[in-house]
């Protein structure tokens, strides 16, 4: 993209403006870090300074610009996608235009790459996404080593807890082309898929492992809530069951499906205490099987679970006191 482009190396520019300054010893961008916006008085560290660690994409927008509100999603994803070897920094020309002013720039989106201070490569208008990758590719946001690794799979990680679960798919996606036997990216994958009900496409994820690694406790883990959504989908209406358990309590086979209803939902607390409650009253019921689907649900849930934590506790509680 640097044919007929201004903004190419060789064309340097003049921060003039006295807000502008240069300086040293910033720390390495987290990957919660890798899209922000910026000010005038914000750019030299944001884009100037953080450019001689990684390129730095600024994204020059303005609230009433259409195609802007197309690209700026797009950009977004393909930094994040990129897990840290790419920053992405959006400026609101409308609020701050200098910065647009001393680079030249007469009509937006535009996006500019920074490396080393200096402007070396941009382009103008909303273009496709597959063109947007190709460009952080080849600015260097393409790299495999570990640490660039290890920044995506926490990108994907705080995606996945913003709700955006496209785009830690993307990210988990973009690990396992440059390193394709990623564990935690294989995982990852599979249980998007089972969160958004597909059953198939998990298995379809961990199929890719590779036989050396088939055991690794993220793939267990995985594995687990595959056993338990599979299991549940046979249970039937919770409304029923908890008409069942109103009209008597002690209907432990009612209480133990309804745990396993609610765990497939995400109710993991309610799931956890149903359990808990068939132990308390029949330790013996089906062969301690009311304690022994609850370790299961540890092993789904990973160890350090909050709800796995909390019901660690009231077990404890249960057999011990």
């Amino acid at each position: 993209m640097t044919e007929n482009n201004p903004f190419a190396t060789g064309n340097q520019y003049s921060m003039g403006s006295p807000q502008v300054t240069v300086g040293n010893g910033a720390a390495a961008p987290a990957a919660g870090d890798l899209v922000k916006d910026t000010s005038t008085a914000g750019f030299a560290a944001d884009v100037i300074q953080e450019s001689r660690r990684q390129p730095v994409l600024v994204d020059f927008w303005a609230p009433w610009c259409g195609p802007c509100k197309q690209l700026t999603p797009v950009l977004e994803k393909a930094v994040k996608a990129a897990g840290g070897a790419v920053k992405l920094v959006k400026m609101n020309i409308d609020e701050h235009p200098s910065i647009a002013g001393q680079l030249g720039i007469q009509s937006i989106p535009a996006v500019i790459a920074f490396r080393d201070g200096q402007p070396v490569d941009g382009f103008m208008g909303a273009v496709p996404e597959s063109q947007v990758q190709e460009f952080i590719r080849k600015l260097g946001g393409a790299g495999n080593g570990a640490a660039q690794i290890a920044e995506a799979l926490a990108a994907a990680t705080e995606a996945r807890g913003a709700g955006d679960a496209q785009t830690a798919a993307a990210i988990y996606e973009a690990v396992l082309e440059q390193a394709p036997e990623t564990i935690e990216a294989i995982a990852g994958l599979a249980e998007l898929s089972l969160e958004a009900g597909d059953t198939e496409g998990a298995k379809a994820a961990l199929a890719a492992v590779p036989e050396a690694k088939r055991d690794a406790p993220a793939l267990a883990a995985v594995r687990a809530r595959m056993a338990l959504a599979e299991q549940a989908a046979s249970l039937g209406n919770p409304a029923e069951l908890e008409e069942r358990l109103a009209n008597d309590p002690k209907d432990h086979q009612a209480r133990f499906d309804l745990s396993m209803i609610q765990n497939t939902l995400g109710e993991r607390d309610k799931a956890a205490d149903n359990l808990l409650a068939i132990v308390k009253a029949d330790r013996g019921w089906k062969d301690d099987g009311a304690r022994n689907q609850l370790l299961q649900f540890f092993e789904a849930w990973g160890m350090t679970d909050e709800a796995t934590l909390a019901a660690r506790r009231k077990l404890s509680s249960l057999l011990f006191s």
